[in-house]
C-alpha cells in the first residue's frame, strides 16, 4: 500500500488551488503528494468569474470587465469598479495552468481512478478506489455527499442553477466593457432568477439564466428563458457556439464540524461556496492559502465559517427558502444606490459592522427582522 503525506480525492477547482498554493511554498518540496479522480480534466466543463483588484490568475483570464450592470423590472444601473476587475476564467485554461506546474514536482502524482471510500484510523486514512488502496496522513476530500444536505432540515438548501449559452451574432449588438451581473428583469415565477452576460466582443456573449431555488427546471426551461431573453434584446440572428450548465449547492450546513485530524473536506463539500450567492473562485482562492498556512505553521484551523456573514448569508437562505420570489427585492435594495466597490468588499466578507449596516439598511427590512425572529426560536 503506497502512502503518501496528503492525498487529495477529486480534482476540481477547491484541489488545484489548494495544491497549486501548496507548490508555491518551499515548506512543501519533500511532501509527498497523490491526486486522485475518475474523470481527466482538460475540457471547458465551466466559466469562473470573480472580482480582484490584483492581478491574480490574469494571465489565464479570457476577458477583464472595468464595469457591471444591475438591473430589474424598474431600474437599470451601471457601475464601474476600480480598482477591480470582473474577471473571465474557463476551466479548460485554469485546469491546464495548474496540472503544468502540477507536471514539474515530482513529488505529486496524479491518478485517473474513482474514489470509492475514506475512512479513518488512529494514525492516517485511508482512500479505497476501485483499482487500489492508498494511505495519507492527511485526506482532502471535494466529493460531495449530498445526503449530508438532504437529510437534515435545520438549515435550508438550495441550489444556485444554470444553463448557458455562448452565442456569436452577425451584427454588433453587445457591450464588451461591461458584464450584466444581475438581469432580474426575466419573468421571477415565484423563484429569484436572473439572467447573467458576459459580452467579450460585440458580437459574442455568455448568456446564463440562472436560479436560487429549491428544484432544478427541465432543461427546455433554461433553454427557452434564454431564446426569449435574445429575442427581447432584438437578437434573432445568432450562432449557438457551445452550451454549460450546472448546480452549486447554497447552505450553511456546518460541514466543517466532520473534519478530523486525517480527514478534511474542501471545496462545496466543505463549505467553501458563498452559501448566499453560490461564488466559488474567489473564496476558495482564499481558503486554500488558509488551509495551506494551517499546514505549515499549525496557526488556527480556517475551516469553522460560523462567523457575521455566515449569519448574514444564513437569514438570506432562511428568506429565500421560505418565499423564494424575495431574491430580487433583496438584491435590488443592496445594488440600488450603494457603492460599487462597497457591496463587491461586502459580498467577499471584507466590510466592517458599520459598513455592513450601510448595505442591509436598504434591505427590505422585515424580512431579515422575521428571518431573524425565526431563526431564534429554531436555533443556530
Amino acid at each position: 500500500m503506497k502512502q503518501y503525506d496528503y492525498i487529495f480525492a477529486g480534482t476540481g477547482l477547491a484541489t488545484l488551488l489548494t495544491v497549486y498554493e501548496l507548490l508555491q511554498r518551499d515548506y512543501f518540496s519533500q511532501h509527498c503528494i497523490l491526486l486522485l479522480d475518475a474523470e481527466t480534466k482538460n475540457s471547458n466543463d465551466r466559466t469562473w468569474c470573480f472580482w480582484d483588484d490584483a492581478a491574480t490568475f490574469s494571465g489565464i483570464a479570457s476577458h477583464n470587465w472595468d464595469s457591471i450592470r444591475f438591473t430589474n423590472s424598474t431600474f437599470s444601473r451601471k457601475m464601474a469598479i476600480a480598482p477591480y476587475q470582473y474577471r473571465k476564467i474557463r476551466s479548460r485554461d485554469f485546469y491546464a495552468f495548474v496540472f503544468n506546474i502540477i507536471s514539474k514536482h515530482s513529488q505529486v502524482e496524479v491518478a485517473q481512478e474513482k474514489v470509492i471510500s475514506i475512512t479513518e484510523t488512529a494514525d492516517a486514512a485511508l482512500v479505497q478506489t476501485e483499482a487500489n488502496l492508498y494511505k495519507g496522513q492527511i485526506v482532502f476530500n471535494s466529493i460531495l455527499d449530498w445526503n449530508d444536505l438532504q437529510n437534515q432540515t435545520k438549515f435550508p438548501l438550495l441550489q444556485q442553477h444554470f444553463v448557458g449559452w455562448f452565442v456569436q451574432t452577425k451584427e454588433a449588438v453587445f457591450t464588451p466593457d461591461c458584464a450584466t451581473f444581475m438581469d432580474f428583469s426575466v419573468a421571477q415565477q415565484g423563484n429569484t432568477r436572473f439572467m447573467y452576460v458576459l459580452p467579450t466582443s460585440p458580437t459574442e456573449a455568455l448568456l446564463e439564466y440562472t436560479l436560487f431555488s429549491r428544484e432544478l427546471l427541465p432543461n427546455s426551461e433554461y433553454e427557452a428563458a434564454i431564446k426569449t431573453y435574445l429575442q427581447n434584446l432584438n437578437i434573432t440572428d445568432y450562432t449557438l457556439v457551445e452550451r454549460e450548465q450546472g448546480s452549486i449547492p447554497m447552505s450553511c450546513y456546518p460541514f466543517w464540524k466532520a473534519n478530523s485530524k486525517h480527514c478534511i473536506s474542501i471545496g462545496s463539500a466543505g463549505g467553501w461556496t458563498k452559501a448566499s450567492t453560490g461564488f466559488t473562485f474567489k473564496n476558495s482562492t482564499k481558503k486554500a492559502k488558509q488551509l495551506a498556512d494551517y499546514l505549515e505553521h499549525k496557526t488556527a484551523k480556517p475551516f469553522k465559517l460560523q462567523r457575521k456573514f455566515w449569519f448574514y448569508d444564513l437569514l438570506l437562505l432562511d428568506i429565500l427558502h421560505d418565499d423564494n420570489a424575495q431574491g430580487s427585492r433583496v438584491f435590488s435594495g443592496i445594488f440600488s444606490s450603494a457603492k460599487p466597490q462597497l457591496i463587491l468588499r461586502f459580498l467577499d466578507e471584507e466590510t466592517s459592522i458599520w459598513e455592513d449596516l450601510q448595505l442591509i439598511w436598504h434591505c427590505p427590512k422585515r424580512l431579515f427582522v422575521r428571518a431573524l425572529f425565526k431563526r431564534i426560536f429554531s436555533g443556530f
